[in-house]
């Protein structure tokens, strides 16, 4: 795989150019994937003119067609364009590694939290969870669901998940999606944009594709052999099933983690409540569950292990399809699918909203009431995030007080 050209020019940029731009970003994109695309057209395209507008779009188009977290695609592709695998991989290293390196630092603190604030604070980073997933199933809903077909897959989603909550059962949701949006979403979307240069051969985009598959098929018949592996094929498997956006990580770690017993609920939830604070990807979740994990490998080494697994499925199917995707997405058969898919997605967000996140932190109508302001600080005021649970873990230490 060979570099690639920007559009401006025809200029080739250096890895460490790229690393610069993306950690700058790392350390200050607050917001969640939608908020970082828009940082990234405002630094990169606005201002260093790496590409041009239509390019970008048809990039970020791309990127939220495939399963894994959107906005880190787009920064890996971005460095990819730049200046090539090395400065695809600056631009994941500087954008992950300021919030993985503040979880993780949160992971190894939070035993110091074993008294009645400190409960009252985690308590109060779980209510947070659930107004930041609140307001990610209502965007997702307006944006994803705006007929009666896609709103009907996201509720039968949400049925069959709520039923049944197993990985298999948000498994079955995301197939039954795509079959329903094959059958009654086909001739709703268009198919036009500029073409995406990433300079990869079919030939190298096919190596990738293969790769991805092999993990995804081979890593369960392998994982009994090691608990390494086990980690590894957990993380690989819910980056690599995530369609809709990084919230959607959520219930496919759950089930992943707290349910064979590696990591706690409370744990975990109190972690997805840090993640919010932090600014960078949310998939930075995994490295706190990485090191809070039970069995070893934990610590750093599982923190490596759960960051690298969960990002890795999410490169391959970008690099992958990127060289077939300006023929793919011209096929109505295809975009219906994804349709279908996303319409899914936000059936199952709603349903874990539910559960573990309702069931969990909203104990009592003050939790609700707290909640529901930091709903609307979202949604409504626009509040940053990291305000929001600020005022949600002063309230549950609050709270915790009286």
């Amino acid at each position: 795989m060979k570099g690639s050209e920007t559009h401006e020019g025809g200029r080739v940029g250096t890895a460490a150019e790229v690393f610069g731009a993306f950690l700058r970003l790392g350390l200050t994109s607050f917001g969640g994937p939608i908020a970082h695309l828009g940082y990234f057209r405002d630094a990169l395209v606005l201002r260093r003119k790496w590409l041009d507008e239509q390019a970008y779009a048809d990039l970020v188009a791309l990127c939220q067609f495939l399963p894994g977290p959107a906005s880190s695609q787009v920064g890996f592709a971005l460095g990819y364009m730049r200046a090539g695998p090395l400065g695809a991989a600056a631009a994941w290293t500087a954008f992950t590694l300021p919030s993985a390196f503040l979880l993780f630092a949160f992971a190894l603190f939070a035993s110091a939290l074993d008294n009645p604030l400190g409960h009252g604070l985690l308590h109060g980073l779980k209510i947070v969870a659930v107004a930041v997933v609140a307001q990610a199933v209502w965007g997702m809903a307006r944006s994803l669901c705006p007929d009666r077909e896609r709103a009907g897959i996201a509720l039968a989603a949400l049925v069959l998940v709520t039923v049944s909550a197993s990985a298999f059962a948000q498994i079955g949701a995301i197939a039954i999606g795509a079959l329903l949006g094959w059958l009654l979403c086909r001739g709703k979307a268009g198919g036009d944009g500029a073409v995406v240069a990433f300079g990869l051969s079919k030939r190298a985009g096919a190596t990738c594709l293969m790769l991805f598959a092999i993990l995804l098929l081979g890593l369960p018949l392998v994982a009994p052999m090691a608990q390494g592996l086990s980690v590894f094929d957990t993380f690989y498997r819910a980056g690599a099933l995530v369609f809709g956006g990084g919230h959607v990580v959520l219930p496919l770690l759950e089930a992943g983690v707290v349910e064979p017993g590696w990591a706690t609920r409370d744990a975990f939830l109190a972690g997805y409540g840090a993640a919010q604070a932090v600014p960078g990807p949310l998939f930075t979740f995994a490295a706190y569950l990485g090191a809070v994990l039970g069995p070893t490998p934990n610590g750093l080494a599982g923190a490596a292990i759960a960051l690298f697994a969960v990002f890795l499925p999410g490169f391959l199917l970008l690099l992958g399809v990127a060289p077939f995707w300006d023929r793919f997405r011209q096929f109505d058969t295809a975009r219906a699918l994804m349709m279908g898919t996303n319409a899914a997605v936000v059936g199952i967000l709603g349903a874990a909203l539910y559960d573990p996140l309702w069931t969990t932190a909203i104990l009592a109508p003050a939790d609700f009431a707290v909640a529901a302001v930091g709903f609307i600080m979202l949604t409504m005021w626009k509040a940053p995030p990291w305000v929001v649970v600020a005022l949600c873990a002063v309230a549950g230490m609050g709270m915790a007080a009286l």
